[in-house]
């Protein structure tokens, strides 16, 4: 029986000695050092069998603090919140929720997901990134500028969902190619890519948007395909047009009959109740911005509206963002809204509104007929009367649009500004 006993009592030692080896072994594994490369990477999202490619650069200013900037055109976006601890790899993007997840395989190759948390808990895409690698799209880049110049286009044709573009290009040297698509909500800010003779590729990632674009010439027109993130796909057409126009911006959204006040209670971010008809506000000009921190072109809009304010607050220009968030718990939405004042520095107020819809934003704003696009901007003047709407915005990757409307723009509330105080009543 003692034989026995002592038989077992082996028997669980080696069992115990090797469990030890075994978790040893795997300690070893997740504690695994490696040093990613300094310098220029390359990586893609993979959509579900198509490579969505941008480049980024990573940099390193001391033993524990890594910063990155992730390029799109002529766009830089600047990435501090980056962590490399043994094998693992967390790049967090600055102002959307949305996060890169993954295994440093070797100092040269990092695997892992995007994960998009505005789009769900499930939500991500694989990615492999690559050092080293200096070309967004892989291949030899020719092509003869046929692409360059603008285009009357037209995503999804002949169907429900269609809608009207303007697509403006840009050819450079060795194939590099650049551009945008103008819609009537907004635009597809920063597209980057390459002409390989008579086919287009541009890309595009921010942190909320991963766009894809395919094009290629037939005759005097393009026929392409367009893919937003692993859900969503559509084709488009395009037809050279420098004379294209879309809708006119201020004629989109407007007050419903009855109205000429903008009128909304809502609590800024601190909780403290935020109205036009404040005394604050009181004879000022005020620019009422419906908009969401979700939202890239919204970022765009916000970044010229502060400078705007910087000018003109003394001259009695004021601005309210209205904000529809993504998130169903207030808590979380007010988290969002503090990280981007604080990522823009924004300096004027922001409410919280509700959860972003368009049938939420025409709830909260009755006095509105509707809203089509975030952005949308309402001028008011210093009477408290509604001027002007504007729907959706042109952000600095249009090039002379944004430029037309910065000038449009300064020279509107400069004449709102010149009017005079309206008389005691």
């Amino acid at each position: 029986m003692s034989r026995i006993y002592s038989r077992g009592i082996m028997v669980i030692r080696w069992l115990a000695a090797f469990m030890v080896a075994v978790l040893s072994g795997c300690a070893q594994h997740t504690e695994r050092n490696v040093t990613p490369q300094t310098g220029v990477w390359r990586m893609e999202l993979d959509l579900e069998g198509e490579a969505l490619p941008f480049q980024f650069h990573l940099e390193r200013a001391d033993d524990s603090t890594w910063m990155a900037l992730i390029h799109n055109a002529s766009e830089s976006i600047r990435v501090k919140d980056i962590e490399v601890y043994g094998d693992s790899f967390v790049m967090r993007m600055p102002l959307f929720d949305s996060e890169f997840r993954g295994l440093i395989q070797s100092d040269s190759l990092i695997t892992g997901d995007w994960h998009n948390h505005l789009k769900g808990p499930d939500h991500r895409i694989p990615f492999v990134a690559r050092a080293g690698q200096a070309h967004r799209f892989l291949g030899p880049s020719s092509g003869s500028g046929r692409f360059a110049g603008t285009w009357e286009t037209h995503f999804s044709p002949g169907t429900d969902e269609g809608y009207n573009a303007i697509g403006i290009f840009e050819q450079g040297p060795e194939g590099s190619a650049t551009g945008t698509f103008v819609t009537e909500t907004g635009d597809y800010r920063f597209l980057e890519g390459a002409v390989h003779g008579d086919t287009l590729q541009l890309s595009c990632f921010d942190g909320s948007h991963a766009f894809l674009f395919h094009a290629e010439l037939r005759g005097d027109s393009i026929v392409g395909r367009f893919r937003s993130g692993i859900h969503w796909k559509e084709p488009w057409i395009g037809v050279r047009n420098p004379n294209y126009q879309l809708r006119n911006p201020d004629s989109l959204t407007f007050l419903k009959e009855g109205y000429d006040m903008a009128d909304f209670s809502f609590p800024d971010l601190d909780g403290r109740v935020v109205s036009p008809h404040d005394p604050r506000f009181k004879n000022k000009v005020l620019m009422l911005q419906v908009m969401g921190s979700w939202c890239p072109n919204c970022v765009d809009e916000t970044i010229l509206l502060k400078n705007l304010h910087e000018e003109y607050a003394d001259q009695g220009l004021d601005v309210i963002a209205i904000a529809f968030e993504k998130y169903a718990e207030e808590r979380q939405a007010v988290e969002a809204l503090k990280r981007f004042r604080a990522t823009l520095g924004i300096p004027y107020p922001i409410v919280y509104a509700g959860m972003a819809s368009k049938e939420q934003a025409a709830a909260k704003l009755p006095f509105l007929d509707h809203v089509m696009s975030y952005p949308t901007c309402i001028f008011v003047d210093r009477s408290g009367k509604v001027r002007r709407i504007r729907t959706g915005f042109y952000g600095p990757s249009t090039g002379k649009h944004f430029e037309a409307y910065k000038r449009n723009l300064h020279h509107f509330v400069e004449q709102l500004l010149s009017e005079p105080v309206p008389e005691p009543a």
